[in-house]
């Protein structure tokens, strides 16, 4: 079985190591940034933003079928 080129194996390695390197770059970068994140304790949780916009949603509706009962 013959080796790989040198020529082949970089074709393939360069953009390889790039990809890594720019990842990390990014996931290094993300967790530099951790002053303006909000901690978990005072964030609503998904569930809450979901109920909330269901309670305004139902508000809404009762007002519409309340406006159309009094036409």
């Amino acid at each position: 079985m013959a080796l790989p080129s040198v020529r082949s194996v970089l074709r393939v390695a360069i953009p390889f190591i790039s990809v890594v390197g720019l990842l990390s770059l990014r996931l290094a970068g993300a967790s530099q940034d951790s002053g303006s994140v909000i901690p978990a304790e005072s964030r609503p949780c998904v569930d809450c933003h979901a109920f909330e916009f269901m309670q305004r949603a139902l508000q809404d509706l009762k007002k519409t079928a309340y406006n159309l009962d009094t036409r």
